[in-house]
């Protein structure tokens, strides 16, 4: 059964926002909210469609600079058509089509928490479209993240009012938006935008919103599967464990570092390549030893005894970020917005919820955690492909004619081009500021770039953490027949059963390498790895 997500402005959650976006959930706007716009609509109607009704930004005056500039009530529905145009000046890509899901659905449930003060229709056609899977065309720049989201919510109004020049995205096929209202059959082509309607629809930081509820999703999971290839790696450099002992966690008890130790623990749960005894045994290419005889380890490098407390932050980070968005889905952000009055009736405040800064600075949170969490996983791999660092994994985990084939090294190196790319994105993006619109806005949040740069960052390290599943399990594989006897964890062999059902070890020498670093990508795109190891046992983060 196709589920079913009901708006009120207050109580809509983040995975419902992914539903909608990601999957084919539908939408409806409560009753309670249907009702309290059409009291709200019906006062609006009654009491300020006048030239004589007090001067309200954006209802009855012009923007920016115009502000004190009245709009005769003969004029109010080109003001509003016109509104759009104006802001129609996005550059670039389009935003993706789960984006655009998202973005309508985010606006729509502002609109239902009875602030914003357009009609009721205006929410009726956002879910339309969204139930008809109408996907508007927004271009991903020329936002700065201030009064909201201007210019690429243009476009949505454009699509929205069935505008010749609008496009969109319908069954997969790029056409006009009177194109795909006609043929979806949602409504008349031409959509009349009244007082309050193009102004609200294009006001708020949504599109940034609706980027954010997808990076930090796809952050969260990146972040559990980072524990899996760490686990992973652990087995395959038969580990020291001492430094995910409890009792280190909790002398420096932060609640991300805890998670990750016990989480570790619960992959390894049973491992015995993870013991001084396996550590006991040489491999051939281990040249790091002078001689034969064992000599205990002690403690391992950074990268992997130090993951509490790198992991950690992350962990803590994605808390915070979460809290963000979880506030950022349930707000209205446009300007000016509408309150009843003790008594009956409504009055319009302007005021600055549309600035993007909650966002902009989360996004940049974001960005600067995931960065760092690619660039230790990096070095893990890095080492998987160095017997001196590895405690003597086979070079470059080559297989086959030692010299004619070269093994995994340019595909360590494309991940180091990820993370320094990573390195550069991770700027903070919130603490530059342009002044803009003639300085009517002259403090910006920039949220929109944020939340792109920091969700192209969650998805250069998708990569990166694939691919040390990719390395970590080619290096189990060949050293498995060194180490008889010994096994891995619950969690970390149920990780590597499910690696080998869709990549088989590469033992015969050097093979078309692109392939298997796009299964390993989509290890983590797809959850797949993830998910056999929550089957084996259960939840483990």
């Amino acid at each position: 059964m196709t589920e079913k997500v009901i708006i009120d402005g207050f109580t809509l959650t983040a995975a419902q926002v992914l539903a909608v976006a990601r999957g084919n959930a539908k939408v409806e706007l409560a009753a309670s909210s249907r009702a309290a716009l059409k009291e709200s609509r019906d006062y609006i109607e009654s009491t300020w469609m006048h030239d004589e009704a007090p001067m309200m930004y954006s209802f009855n005056t012009g923007v920016g600079l115009l502000k004190d500039t009245r709009i005769k009530v003969e004029h109010i529905e080109l003001f509003q058509t016109q509104l759009i145009k104006a802001h129609s000046g996005g550059i670039g890509e389009p935003f993706s089509e789960e984006v655009s899901r998202a973005t309508m659905l985010l606006r729509a449930n502002a609109f239902a928490s009875n602030y914003s003060a357009p009609r009721v229709e205006v929410v009726d056609r956002l879910l339309a479209f969204i139930n008809a899977g109408i996907h508007p065309i927004m271009p991903q720049k020329g936002s700065v993240g201030a009064s909201g989201d201007l210019a690429p919510l243009a476009y949505l109004g454009a699509a929205i009012a069935g505008f010749d020049e609008a496009e969109v995205i319908y069954k997969g096929v790029r056409m006009s938006a009177p194109e795909a209202i006609t043929k979806s059959e949602v409504g008349p082509v031409q959509f009349d935008l009244k007082a309050k309607d193009a102004s609200a629809l294009i006001n708020g930081c949504t599109a940034s919103l609706a980027v954010a509820v997808m990076a930090a999703e796809d952050a969260r999971n990146l972040l559990t599967d980072a524990c899996v290839s760490l686990g992973l790696t652990l087995e395959a450099m038969r580990a020291e464990m001492a430094g995910f002992d409890p009792r280190i966690q909790q002398a420096r008890p932060h609640p991300g570092q805890i998670k990750t130790a016990a989480t570790v623990r619960k992959l390894l749960k049973g491992s015995t390549r993870t013991t001084h005894e396996a550590r006991a045994i040489q491999f051939p290419d281990e040249l790091r030893r002078t001689d034969i005889e064992y000599t205990p380890r002690i403690q391992d490098v950074y990268s992997l005894r130090c993951t509490p407390q790198v992991y950690g932050p992350v962990f803590d980070a994605l808390d915070y970020i979460d809290g963000i968005v979880k506030n950022e889905i349930n707000s209205a952000t446009d300007n000016p917005l509408i309150f009843g009055k003790e008594g009956g009736g409504f009055e319009i405040i302007s005021g600055g919820n549309f600035h993007g800064q909650y966002l902009a600075q989360a996004m940049d949170l974001l960005a600067m955690a995931i960065t760092d969490l690619g660039s230790i996983v990096e070095r893990r791999i890095a080492r998987l492909i160095d017997p001196t660092l590895s405690w003597g994994l086979p070079r470059n985990l080559m297989s086959g004619l030692r010299g004619v084939n070269t093994g995994y090294p340019v595909i360590q190196c494309s991940m180091s081009s990820l993370v320094m790319e990573n390195r550069t994105l991770s700027m903070p993006g919130s603490v530059d500021s342009i002044p803009s619109k003639a300085n009517s806005e002259d403090h910006i949040s920039n949220s929109t770039w944020c939340a792109r740069k920091a969700h192209t960052i969650v998805q250069n390290t998708q990569y990166i953490v694939g691919v040390e599943m990719l390395f970590a399990a080619q290096g189990l594989t060949m050293t498995e027949h060194l180490l008889p006897g010994f096994v891995l964890g619950e969690g970390t062999q149920a990780a590597y059963e499910e690696i080998r059902k869709q990549i088989p070890a590469c033992l015969e020498g050097d093979r078309w390498f692109h392939n298997d670093v796009q299964v390993a990508h989509s290890f983590i795109t797809s959850g797949s790895v993830r998910k056999a190891v929550e089957a084996k046992i259960g939840a483990f983060v």
